[in-house]
Formats: C-alpha cells, sequence, structure tokens
C-alpha cells in the first residue's frame, strides 16, 4: 500500500500532490518540505503503489522517479496520462541524460528535474504545475541503453529540456556554441526525436566548401550548366527531402548564397544552378556557428533578414569549461567507448587525474576531451591512470603553489624587472612588453579554441592590432597550425 503521513494537511489522495520515489529519503526530504507549505501530499513507493490509487482517486499533480523497481517512471507516466490527460506529472531522475529528457516531454511531462535538486526549486515547480494543465503527448519510447548526450550541468539540461520542447516541432533552430561543443549532435537529436526521423538527416559545413562549388552541393545542378556538369546532380536540399538539413558553420557562408538561402526559406522553392523549373522544398532547417551573428551582421558580413530567418529558436551550447561537473562522467563515458572501439578493457581514472582535467580549459571542448581519452586507452601503460599518465598539455595546468605564486603578477613582474637591472640589461620595456602581450595573445586564442576575431574581442583590441601583433611578435609559425576565424 501507498505510505501516508498523517500530519499531512489533507486526509484524502484527491487534489494532493503524489511523490513517488523508492529511495525514501528522497520521499522524506519532499514531505517536509510540503508539510511546511501546507500542501496536501502521499508518498508511493513504487509505480505499483500508485496506479492502485488512481483506481479510487485523482491526484493534483505526480511527482515521479524515472528508475524503480518494477514498472519505470515512463511507464507510469503513460498511465497516468491515459486515465488522467490533465494531471501534470513532474519526472525526477538521478541519470540525467538527452534521451531521458525526451522521452519524458514526448510522454507528456510537465517537467524534468535532475537529481539532485534544489528544494525550494522542486516546490516551485509543483506550485507551477498546480496552476497549468498540460495537453497530451504521445506515449515515451524506451529510454535508450546508451544515452547520446550527457549532462548534468544546468546549462546542459537546459538544452535537453529545449531537444524535448522541441522534439514534436518543425521549427528552425539555430545552434551557437564554441567548436567541439557538440553542434552538430545536438542536431542530429533534433532530427532523431522529431517527426522526421524515418526520413533523411544531411550535414554540410558551409565553411568547408569552396565558395564556387557550394551552390551546386546546396541546391543541385542541371547537366551542362557549367563546366564539368556532365549530369544532373542532386543537392543537399533535394537529399534531405522530408527530413533535417544541417548547415554547420552558416557565420561563413558567402553573401550571395545567403540571398539564394533566404528565398528558400521564405518561398519554400529553388532551383537547381542552371535550371528553370523551381522545386519545393519541404525541410526543416537546423543551422550552426561558432560565431557571433549579431556581431557578423554589424560588421556588414551577414544579412539581418536572413539572421532571423534561422534565428527563430536558438541553442546555446556551454564550453566545457562551464559544466566543469560534467568532465568526470563524460571522460568515463569515453573511455569506455574507446575500449570498445579497440577491443579492450576500459581504462580508469585516479582522482587526482580527475582533478587536472577538471582544471584544465578544454579549448577543444568535448571533442578535446574525447580524443585525450581516446590517446590515453592507446598510450596509458596501466589499467589505472594518473595525472602523470595524462598528455603533456593538460599536466601544463600550474597547480596550487604555482597558482599562488602567479596570483600576484605584479609581484612577479617586479622581480623579474629587478634581476634584469640587476644585471644590466637594456630595452628591459620593450622585452617585457613584448612577453607580455606574446601572453595575451596565447591565452586568448586558447580561450577561443583558435578563433581570432573572438580572441581581439575578449582582449579589447580590433581584428587588424590582433593580426599586426601576431606578426610583429613572430607568433605565426606556431599558430599556423590551429583553426583560423
Amino acid at each position: 500500500m501507498y505510505a501516508y503521513d498523517c500530519d499531512s494537511p489533507r486526509g484524502d489522495a484527491d487534489q494532493a500532490v503524489w511523490i513517488v520515489d523508492d529511495d525514501r529519503s528522497i520521499r522524506w526530504v519532499l514531505e517536509k518540505a510540503l508539510a511546511r507549505e501546507g500542501i496536501a501530499y502521499k508518498t508511493f513507493a513504487t509505480a505499483y503503489e500508485v496506479l492502485q490509487a488512481l483506481a479510487v482517486s485523482e491526484p493534483q499533480v505526480v511527482v515521479s522517479d524515472i528508475r524503480m523497481p518494477g514498472e519505470s517512471g515512463l511507464v507510469l507516466l503513460a498511465k497516468v496520462k491515459e486515465r488522467h490527460p490533465q494531471v501534470p506529472v513532474i519526472i525526477m531522475t538521478a541519470y540525467s541524460d538527452l534521451d531521458s529528457a525526451v522521452a519524458s516531454f514526448q510522454g507528456g511531462a510537465f517537467e524534468y528535474l535532475p537529481k539532485p535538486f534544489d528544494v525550494d526549486h522542486a516546490l516551485a515547480l509543483i506550485r507551477r504545475a498546480t496552476s497549468e494543465t498540460k495537453a497530451v503527448s504521445t506515449v515515451a519510447p524506451a529510454v535508450a541503453q546508451t544515452p547520446e548526450m550527457l549532462g548534468q550541468a544546468p546549462a546542459m539540461q537546459e538544452v535537453f529540456r529545449a531537444i524535448g520542447r522541441l522534439s514534436q516541432s518543425n521549427t528552425t533552430v539555430m545552434i551557437t556554441g564554441e567548436s567541439g561543443t557538440g553542434k552538430e549532435l545536438v542536431a542530429r537529436a533534433l532530427h532523431r526525436h522529431s517527426p522526421r526521423a524515418a526520413m533523411p538527416f544531411v550535414a554540410i559545413n558551409t565553411a568547408a566548401i569552396p565558395k564556387d562549388l557550394l551552390e551546386s552541393e546546396l541546391f543541385g545542378h542541371e547537366r551542362g550548366s557549367f563546366t564539368g556538369a556532365q549530369a544532373q546532380r542532386r543537392g543537399r536540399f533535394e537529399q534531405a527531402e522530408g527530413g533535417t538539413l544541417f548547415l554547420d558553420e552558416i557565420g561563413d557562408m558567402p553573401a550571395e548564397l545567403q540571398v539564394r538561402l533566404l528565398r528558400v526559406l521564405a518561398d519554400g522553392e529553388y532551383y537547381r544552378v542552371g535550371g528553370h523549373a523551381p522545386l519545393r522544398a519541404n525541410v526543416r532547417i537546423i543551422a550552426a556557428t561558432h560565431q557571433n551573428l549579431e556581431e557578423r551582421v554589424h560588421q556588414g558580413l551577414f544579412r539581418e533578414d536572413l539572421m532571423h530567418r534561422l534565428n527563430v529558436v536558438r541553442l546555446r551550447l556551454p564550453p566545457l569549461r562551464e559544466r566543469v561537473e560534467d568532465i568526470a562522467p563524460l571522460a568515463r563515458h569515453f573511455l569506455r567507448k574507446s575500449a570498445r572501439d579497440l577491443a579492450v578493457e576500459p581504462k580508469n581514472l585516479s582522482e587526482t587525474a580527475l582533478n587536472v582535467l577538471a582544471a584544465f580549459a578544454f579549448p577543444g571542448n568535448v571533442r578535446q576531451l574525447e580524443n585525450i581519452c581516446h590517446w590515453l586507452t592507446v598510450m596509458a601503460p596501466g589499467q589505472r591512470i594518473d595525472a602523470a599518465d595524462l598528455p603533456p598539455e593538460v599536466r601544463a595546468v600550474p597547480g596550487p603553489a604555482a597558482a599562488i605564486e602567479a596570483a600576484d603578477w605584479k609581484l612577479s613582474l617586479d622581480r623579474e624587472l629587478a634581476q634584469a637591472l640587476a644585471r644590466g640589461e637594456r630595452n628591459i620595456g620593450s622585452r617585457l612588453e613584448q612577453e607580455f602581450e606574446r601572453t595575451l595573445i596565447r591565452r586568448a586564442l586558447a580561450h577561443t579554441g583558435g578563433h581570432r576575431m573572438e580572441a581581439a574581442a575578449w582582449l579589447g583590441w580590433g581584428r587588424n592590432t590582433l593580426t599586426r601583433k601576431i606578426h610583429e611578435l613572430g607568433l605565426e609559425p606556431e599558430l599556423r597550425k590551429g583553426p583560423k576565424s
């Protein structure tokens, strides 16, 4: 039978908040919080107990864990919605992955509450649920065994929620974020959880294709339309018909192509290169960029009307340095993945190694972390990975003693100047100024993943100033291998 607190403000199950969790401590925390607020409640340990109670009464709100003995919270969600579609259901989970969030929202959940949660936030959510009703949605599919995306950080939970809410929509989405944050992964998730999932997902990096070929890549061409066009070719819009077209690095699209894309978005029609018959475009557009489009518009490099067409819903992916709590679970996931790919036993990270990884800035974000984990799977000598086994660029992060000394950089500068004067060194100001600027440039470029325009903006310089200083300081050879903006 279901549990019931005798001190509960109301003695029947109707118009009460039902808490469903096999964890007694979670039930206890919510019981005390609801009692303090004068909110009637009932608590249950399993979905089976809730279904028994539903036969004789109706809750005001259901707050349910997702993984419990017996039937899951998603199964319970479906059955509650089947019997009482107007009852809001809040899904709780300690396994904060994308599939759980999407499945919850597709199943008609009112909201998704990752554990551990703030009690005041949970109470505010319950109060809001009591004043609103949720429309019936389709029953959710089962949660996948291997999540396609991981993230405990609040910023990633917001991304998961947005994907869940957009899952039944054809809305155009703009994804922003630094290189390596997983923009294409989010685009694929939006497609996979959409009504277009059975149709093609086609991706194109508009910055990676030469300007004179991009138009043909996007829209196709007719035979003989230009030298070398020996046969008719279907473009990406045709290939994605009925599905989703992902336009990566849209901020680098040439101006003339921006005009053609705007016409497609406005009219739903396009022409192959050299063609005269219009073709209908039944595709969902998802665009992505690492650049600041508003700044690109201000500089005259991107059309403002196109930006507004693409920017119906914007999703910002946080850099890894803003989601430090995700580094450890992501690293473990990537180590297991690399081990499966190489058919070896997965390696384990020591606490010290995890602390070093957490202190690293990760200019390449999640992609860089995945590459590091693959490198460790191949190169680390033992099954247990310690700090000394990490790649040199990761170990270069200063330890506590160095961090304390570096905290007062003015003292370090004064000491260096005093030593140089004592040696009789001339032009010391010029040398120190150059070393200072080299440090500024290297750190700013590491922060932006090598994108010079963004680095210049962080430093308060113009792009031309940064380019000139890189040339004057002789930094070009070491930066040549890095990404350019």
